[in-house]
């Protein structure tokens, strides 16, 4: 038959008939999805067992119970391993699901876990600063866990914003800090392939911080989502349909959701002085950065330094990850790159596998 015969509409050869099977497999779709719902219920997060062991406000710290987990025992190592997170959100990410856990991993391993939970932020909280979330938080989770273990100093693990925290500290109490890893940590916020860090830069952070006091969450959710639009507003609840007929698949959606939109608020001062001292004066690598009046100089980091980053990150690029390796004061310093993104270091399959070995074993050679 003559091709222009053919019941064909536009360009992209889509007929009718292939019209009517699409619409028809929607269909199919969407009322399977009515009855997964159903099936699904409450969608739960964090896989593992904890424990609050220390509190200063609204910030817990808690230790993870590895021999509560199946196939789990008693922590071997003598050091403890504390988590930073990033304020701007919840810190279960490292431990959302059995399956998807950073946490999990380490503790199969013997590490002894902890991690630090700042809280959410209300009106109250409006004027607190970077010193009271690196000293006084931060600084009292390090001393609580050197007391409890009776050691001088504890083996910390900074997550993306966490990590610049740790950071700070470690250069303000080196010797409370016995070997520090960064993951997806900004260092250099001034990259050129930094899009969230050339938005800050254009911004007026006082007069945003002094009309809103604190900086509400939606706020930064909305900022995050557009650095990748059609991803993150149109693609993946496209995408969402294909798996409507699936309760597992749906529900580690729904719970990926809920963690990205359990966003806190942050708390005005301390997003004035972070916004102001490292993504518009990168002050990493510029110097400038002051915790309390003191100065954070990278060289005095002279501890051992493991620096893991995502070769896909669009939040933090590697380029930015990576000079941390140029200003750390100390010769032992390691990097680790994860083919991945932001989230998938902490949840596909691929960081199950790599990531806690990887941490695991870098700190076992430094333990002996």
């Amino acid at each position: 038959m003559d091709r222009s015969d053919s019941p064909v509409i536009g360009p992209l050869d889509i007929t009718p008939e292939a019209l009517a099977q699409e619409a028809m497999r929607l269909q199919a779709k969407l009322g399977a999805g009515l009855q997964t719902l159903r099936q699904v219920g409450d969608t739960n997060y964090g896989a593992t067992p904890k424990e609050e062991v220390w509190r200063d406000g609204k910030v817990v710290l808690y230790r993870f119970r590895g021999d509560a987990i199946e196939g789990g025992r008693a922590p071997t190592a003598k050091v403890p391993l504390l988590i930073a997170y990033a304020l701007v959100n919840r810190p279960y990410m490292v431990d959302l699901q059995a399956d998807k856990s950073i946490v999990r991993g380490l503790l199969e391993r013997g590490e002894d876990v902890y991690v630090l939970d700042w809280g959410y932020p209300d009106r109250s909280d409006r004027f607190l600063d970077l010193e009271d979330y690196i000293q006084r938080f931060l600084g009292g989770a390090v001393d609580h866990l050197r007391e409890r273990h009776r050691v001088d100093a504890i083996n910390l693990l900074g997550i993306c914003q966490g990590g610049a925290f740790s950071l700070c500290y470690s250069a303000l109490n080196a010797r409370k800090v016995r070997n520090l890893v960064t993951m997806v940590t900004p260092v250099d916020f001034h990259t050129d392939d930094n899009m969230l860090a050339n938005w800050v830069r254009g911004t007026d952070i006082d007069l945003m911080v002094d009309t809103l006091g604190n900086i509400p969450a939606d706020v930064m959710n909305f900022t995050y989502l557009t650095l990748k639009p059609w991803r993150l507003f149109v693609q993946k609840y496209v995408g969402l349909v294909d798996i409507l007929d699936d309760p597992r698949a749906l529900e580690d959606f729904l719970r990926m959701e809920t963690w990205i939109f359990d966003s806190p608020d942050q708390a005005g001062e301390a997003f004035r002085q972070f916004a102001r001292q490292f993504y518009q004066a990168n002050g990493f690598v510029n110097g400038g950065i002051e915790i309390g009046g003191r100065p954070v100089d990278l060289a005095r980091v002279d501890m051992p330094v493991l620096n893991v980053f995502a070769e896909a990150d669009h939040l933090v690029p590697p380029s930015s990850s990576k000079a941390l390796g140029g200003l750390v004061g100390g010769s032992d310093y390691s990097e680790l790159s994860f083919r991945g993104g932001h989230i998938g270091i902490y949840v596909s399959s691929r960081a199950q596998r790599e990531v806690p070995q990887a941490i695991h074993d870098w700190l076992a050679v430094r333990s002996r």
